[in-house]
């Protein structure tokens, strides 16, 4: 499993757990474990993997939600609605750190938790602009 996240931690939400997402999942209640905040950027290379976003690594400037944890205790169902494994050779998604950007794309000097895509994205189109529509989602799970 990926390092413990704490209270207090970032998060970077780019898909599906962005508030007010097509597709979000109704059991997960983010705005009562956590505060959603500003938009944010950061960068990697965003596709459509079919009604949900993935990242990977990549120099596009992408855009995300700062979301800041207040209880941990909804880390491991976020973990497990990402499909994060104790194995992460068969880890849909891993959650790592990424270091946060400004509108220019310069670092902060902070960074947040995220859902890096942890599988081959050949033959997936790029998401426009590195930021996915809020109606674009559809139910992964």
């Amino acid at each position: 499993m990926p390092d413990a996240a704490n209270s207090g931690d970032l998060f970077v939400f780019y898909g599906l757990l962005k508030q007010g997402a097509a597709g979000a999942p109704a059991a997960l209640d983010l705005a009562g474990a956590g505060t959603f905040g500003t938009p944010c950027r950061f960068r990697g290379r965003m596709v459509d993997l079919g009604g949900f976003p993935g990242v990977v690594a990549g120099e596009t400037v992408c855009h995300g939600l700062l979301w800041r944890l207040r209880d941990a205790d909804i880390v491991p169902e976020i973990d497990a609605f990402e499909d994060v494994t104790d194995d992460a050779s068969t880890s849909l998604y891993l959650r790592v750190k990424v270091a946060l950007l400004n509108d220019a794309g310069a670092a902060t000097g902070e960074d947040a938790w995220i859902y890096w895509y942890n599988r081959s994205v050949d033959g997936y189109a790029p998401v426009a602009d590195g930021n996915w529509p809020l109606d674009a989602g559809k139910t992964r799970k």
